[in-house]
């Protein structure tokens, strides 16, 4: 139970407070412990952890409110180290115990089913929302994410020497002066998962930072599962048998991909080259290629390209509610796109818009016969080439999605997001997939 007392003293001097979360959280833990493992919990079990734990997260929460700034700059000493969100939640753990699981707590939650856990990520979720929503400190950790991750630097001079790169989960190839970035998880739809969001990062990364390329270009590749074999399969989202078997992660996934590769995409890398007058990122036009669908993380995805190219029979949809998880950065950009009614019907009622009805053109700039796709892509990459197109598209980012609107926004998605994974109908919903054969999980897809 959380008393006043305790409330006044994570309020104080940050030494004190330091310490009163850390005895606050180690006799939570103690109380955990000395309760069945949660899949073994009774009723009362889990009324008396979630009191435990709920008391835990309101002192978290006070101390955060107070300290935050200060717990920040002591991690990133004064805002000199460059820390993404995985780094920055580690450190906070080692310097400021019970703030944030550790990273053994983490191993042992992730190697647990999703319904099994002890939602450990919701402290990383508050912690890291209070971090996004400090104008001190948010802004500083978004920069921290537009950097080059170290292994596209590592890769990047043999990229740049032969223009090609084998990933697990992505092919990039650069042709001319377009990097061509082929997703490749042929047996899954190209379902996403925390292999693919590292793959997809180092990808747009190499793409943005080699100077001799202009444009970038991300299509599906060739599926081999039977319902799709030869065909090119754009996404099908998260991969929901993942996500049952506590594989996606808070940190490497979920805020990785919004404040990561897709953030790049919008905004560029960001660079310690340049005078203090010119710009540190480095830019690029993008363009998507939807040749069959592209399903809730993948039409996220095409809100953040510059065009969008689609088959005459292709469809995008984002099945928030049928999978019980926010669609990432979409409700704040679908918004923009296509008004606040077709938003809520595509997020909340889970309508989907097919290439050929009239509503598309708000989301997708050509549709075209399958016969005619690959001379469309091609001609729209000639179009894209060009330094005014560079200048042109950082000014109307720039005009439609502020960086401060952006930092606000992912601050409470931190949050929400983490409460999300964790919840009952979530854990029911991808634990009912999961349980599906294959081929009735496509046939969602179909």
């Amino acid at each position: 139970m959380t008393t006043a007392d305790d409330l006044r003293a994570v309020r104080a001097g940050l030494d004190q407070a330091r310490t009163v979360i850390a005895r606050a959280v180690q006799h939570t833990d103690e109380e955990l412990h000395a309760l069945p493992a949660p899949e073994h919990r009774s009723p009362e079990h889990r009324a008396l952890a979630w009191a435990a734990i709920d008391a835990t997260r309101t002192l978290r929460a006070a101390f955060l409110g107070t300290h935050v700034d200060a717990v920040y700059d002591e991690l990133t000493a004064g805002r000199t180290r460059h820390l993404r969100v995985t780094e920055l939640a580690r450190v906070a753990a080692e310097a400021f115990p019970g703030l944030v699981p550790t990273a053994e707590q983490l191993v042992d939650e992730r190697a647990r089913p999703q319904a099994h856990k002890e939602g450990r990520e919701i402290d990383q979720g508050i912690f890291l929302q209070h971090v996004l929503r400090s104008p001190h400190a948010g802004p500083h950790l978004l920069d921290a994410m537009l950097r080059p991750t170290p292994r596209a630097l590592d890769l990047l001079p043999e990229f740049c020497r032969t223009g090609k790169a084998e990933l697990t989960s992505v092919h990039l190839e650069r042709t001319g002066a377009v990097a061509r970035l082929t997703l490749c998880r042929e047996d899954s739809l190209n379902a996403e998962d925390n292999q693919q969001v590292d793959d997809m990062e180092t990808a747009v990364d190499l793409a943005l930072l080699d100077p001799a390329v202009q444009v970038g270009l991300v299509r599906g590749g060739e599926m081999t599962h039977p319902r799709y074999r030869g065909r090119r399969v754009f996404s099908a989202g998260i991969n929901l048998k993942t996500l049952h078997g506590g594989g996606i992660s808070l940190t490497d996934f979920l805020l990785r991909r919004e404040l990561g590769y897709i953030h790049k995409l919008v905004r560029g890398v960001l660079t310690d080259d340049g005078s203090a007058w010119r710009p540190r990122s480095i830019e690029k036009p993008w363009i998507g290629v939807v040749d069959t669908f592209a399903i809730g993380g993948g039409c996220q995805l095409l809100l953040a390209f510059d065009h969008v190219i689609a088959a005459a029979d292709a469809y995008l949809s984002l099945p928030a509610a049928q999978e019980g998880i926010i669609p990432g950065a979409a409700n704040y950009r679908l918004t923009r796109a296509v008004g606040l009614r077709r938003s809520r019907q595509i997020i909340l009622e889970g309508r989907r818009i097919f290439a050929r009805e009239p509503d598309a053109g708000l989301l997708i700039d050509e549709v075209h016969d399958h016969g005619d796709l690959e001379a469309a892509v091609e001609r729209a990459v000639e179009r894209f080439q060009g330094s005014a197109v560079l200048a042109n598209r950082r000014m109307l980012n720039l005009a439609e999605e502020s960086p401060e609107a952006f930092r606000q926004y992912m601050a409470e998605f931190a949050l929400q997001q983490s409460l999300r994974l964790y919840s009952s109908d979530v854990i029911e919903k991808v634990g009912r997939f999961s349980a599906a054969s294959s081929t009735e999980l496509l046939g969602r897809h179909s």
